[in-house]
């Protein structure tokens, strides 16, 4: 495939007229790197701990120190998290018959604190120093290909780089 550019040559009948347009190549961008989570307790489809092995792809963008300790990072906030999450979920099934399913509703408004927390974690890591990089991690669901359920993952997207110096 051509990585040149290519210049077409329009002419109207009306008027006689030449136009020149302008196609550019289209930037090509990596697929996105999923972090799984390897904890051994996982309360809504989030786990305690992620996976802390360097990925492939990411060799030559990051150092492998960097990586990891964004995870240790995130899988320190995570652990102190979703303990608690799974703490007040055992007590939410032991008072659900007198609650009538009420004391369920404490674990669901912490896994949304969760969220939002590694969300904000992530967000500054990305300000300080992966936006830089050409980086952009997040936290998604995924719905694992032998499994019904959904689990929250870190994905780590390549921003694509624009063609600066190319002619408007």
């Amino acid at each position: 495939m051509e990585e040149q550019d290519n210049f077409y040559e329009i002419v109207t009948e009306d008027a006689g007229e030449i136009e020149q347009t302008y196609e550019e190549p289209l930037v090509r961008v990596p697929d996105p790197i999923t972090v799984q989570g390897s904890g051994h307790i996982t309360v809504f489809g989030m786990c305690n701990k992620f996976n802390d092995e360097f990925p492939a792809p990411l060799i030559g963008k990051i150092a492998p120190e960097e990586f990891n300790a964004t995870i240790c990072r995130i899988n320190r906030r995570l652990g102190k998290m979703v303990s608690m999450n799974l703490n007040w979920l055992l007590f939410g099934c032991l008072c659900c018959c007198c609650t009538v399913g009420c004391s369920a509703w404490p674990v669901v408004c912490m896994n949304k604190r969760t969220k939002r927390t590694l969300a904000k974690a992530l967000d500054w890591e990305n300000r300080q120093l992966y936006h830089k990089l050409g980086l952009h991690w997040k936290l998604a669901k995924l719905k694992p290909t032998n499994s019904n359920m959904q689990e929250y993952v870190l994905l780590i997207e390549f921003i694509p780089k624009l063609p600066v110096y190319r002619p408007d």
